[in-house]
């Protein structure tokens, strides 16, 4: 696979991440909290369901950074090479995890 093919994959994938922006948003904004309309218990799974859309979002942006490095990589002629040891990652890696900066033995090395 060429490396536009993954930059083309990439696009893809940050398109879809930010077509989910305005629902991740509404669904992570503040919760009111009028004890006259609400019960205690649905206050809580307010607020609990607002937690996880923050974390949702949170994890959203992390990954478009990801994608940003990644597209950035292609220009420079660094993408598909591990960072640690600047060997080539597997390509099947790279289609697992379009945003993968380390190979299978760097990354498992990390790991311990």
């Amino acid at each position: 696979m060429h490396s536009e093919d993954f930059r083309q994959k990439l696009c893809a994938l940050r398109s879809s991440l930010n077509e989910t922006e305005g629902s991740s948003r509404e669904a992570g904004s503040t919760v009111v909290l009028d004890q006259s309309s609400v019960g205690r218990l649905s206050r809580m799974d307010a607020l609990q369901a607002q937690a996880m859309s923050q974390e949702t979002e949170r994890r959203r942006q992390k990954h478009l950074q990801a994608i940003e490095r990644a597209l950035e990589a292609i220009d420079d002629g660094s993408y598909g090479f591990c960072i640690d040891c600047d060997e080539p990652i597997a390509e099947a890696r790279l289609l697992a995890d379009l945003v993968a900066t380390t190979c299978i033995r760097c990354a498992a090395r990390r790991e311990h």
